[in-house]
């Protein structure tokens, strides 16, 4: 048996549209979106804080499951999302919504099984 407490999603997004990136509803659009397509559950208010002048976007969601943060960086069009699980979900195409929510060129996701090392301390 496999002995884990979770999965995490570690994404960047490059060559992302700076505007999109300022624009809390597009990434409250994709965010949304992910944690309907994935079955997650929503626990309490998403903490949305949108920075002054030209910086970017920052966002939790708490989740049944664990949580959901983003972080953007329009002065360098990047995103990054972070995305933690305690049970098993299918792989969610990344790099074709953060395309079209917010125009990302290249898309990173690197998948870590949190707690594997737990078998050799049973």
């Amino acid at each position: 048996m496999e002995s884990n407490v979770g999965i995490e999603w570690v994404v960047d997004a490059v060559g992302c549209v700076p505007s999109a990136l300022r624009d809390v509803r597009a990434l409250q659009d994709v965010v949304a979106r992910a944690i309907d397509e994935l079955g997650l559950m929503v626990l309490g208010e998403p903490s949305w804080h949108v920075f002054e002048g030209q910086g970017g976007v920052t966002g939790l969601v708490m989740l049944t499951e664990s949580h959901l943060a983003v972080h953007t960086y329009p002065e360098v069009g990047v995103a990054t999302f972070n995305l933690y699980c305690c049970s098993r979900r299918p792989d969610w195409p990344w790099a074709d919504r953060l395309a079209e929510h917010i125009g990302a060129e290249a898309v990173e996701v690197r998948t870590i099984v949190r707690g594997a090392m737990c078998e050799a301390f049973g």
